[in-house]
């Protein structure tokens, strides 16, 4: 079997973090969403995996290649010129895909528990050219709805932010597609648009928590006096002397924490140091950075290589690379 990875968007909706890596390479629980995906394609047979790439391609390239043999996947690398949608990077890659079998097709951004064979069992069950993943949301006034046959499970059709709600389920990101549809998409930036059936993806946040500490690499959940499950921490970081860690907090390869440091709600990616007593909570906190003493952060993010000196308050800040901070940030405001 084969895959496509739509992986060539620019992430500016994960702006800070995408400023200085794509947005495949953002991690999740101490892995880059990429090889989450890869291993979960792998688990089901998967030996080819097409990557379309745009942004910042060679760094996608380099990280992948690390984890191809181990997986046992053939890696293809489709470059676009220009970012083309989702549908664009399908014909681009055509000649790859054009066998007798069907495919599956991710957007980059997408973490779940990957029911790939329960998609593809579905898919050969029903007989049509596509099926398309969709999942329930609370909110579905802001994003694209999936309006569908409740029958036959055909798809009617697609409504965009809907002001007046007909149902709660959005397209999840997950797609099988028969070679038959090839020939119909362009070399162009077009979205899917295919008449497919769906089937409901179910995410559950105990099943990405036992995926996590099966595959994660190098990372446990962590148990101790000072932790307050769930925690993830690399082996190669070191906790503090009391402080605590937890609930919800996931800490990247070599990040030091120094004494009473107390953190919530949060990811610290590789390589940052957080000193003496100081206090983060609902935040993510890019690669290389430097948290002064007694500094106390809420509902940030902070991208790569920030510096933020000594008893400082953040709130609400969304801080670009390479950054020094120096004075209060009390309010939401991007630090450009």
């Amino acid at each position: 079997m084969k895959a496509l990875i739509l992986a060539g968007g620019y992430g500016t909706r994960l702006r800070p973090l995408t400023l200085t890596q794509p947005k495949p390479l953002v991690e999740f629980a101490n892995k880059s969403i990429v090889v989450h995906q890869l291993e979960a394609l792998a688990a089901v047979r998967v030996d080819t995996a097409i990557l379309a790439l745009s942004y910042r391609a060679d760094q996608v390239e380099n990280e992948v290649q690390k984890h191809a043999n181990r997986l046992g996947i053939r890696i293809i690398f489709s470059v676009e010129d220009e970012p083309l949608c989702t549908a664009g990077p399908i014909a681009l890659a055509r000649d790859y895909l054009n066998d007798s079998e069907p495919f599956f097709i991710l957007n980059s951004d997408v973490i779940c528990s990957f029911p790939f064979a329960e998609m593809m069992a579905f898919h050969k069950k029903h007989g049509r050219e596509g099926t398309m993943a969709v999942t329930n949301v609370e909110e579905p006034s802001k994003y694209g709805v999936v309006i569908y046959n409740k029958q036959d499970g055909k798809i009617e059709r697609f409504v965009m932010k809907p002001q007046e709600c007909d149902g709660n389920k959005i397209n999840a990101g997950i797609y099988i597609l028969n070679p038959s549809v090839l020939e119909r998409i362009p070399v162009a930036p077009a979205s899917i648009v295919q008449k497919v059936n769906f089937i409901r993806v179910c995410m559950y946040l105990s099943d990405l928590v036992r995926r996590h500490k099966n595959t994660s690499g190098g990372s446990s959940l962590a148990k101790g006096p000072n932790i307050s499950e769930p925690v993830m921490v690399h082996e190669s970081s070191r906790l503090p002397h009391n402080g605590t860690i937890g609930p919800n907090v996931v800490i990247g390869a070599n990040v030091v924490m120094e004494d009473g440091v107390r953190i919530q709600n949060s990811t610290v990616l590789a390589g940052t140091v957080i000193k003496e007593y100081s206090h983060i909570n609902s935040c993510i906190i890019g690669k290389k950075c430097s948290v002064g003493r007694w500094v106390r952060i809420e509902n940030s993010v902070i991208g790569d290589d920030v510096v933020i000196k000594d008893e400082l308050y953040l709130n609400g800040a969304r801080i670009l690379p390479h950054k020094s901070i120096f004075v209060n940030i009390p309010e939401p405001n991007i630090i450009m």
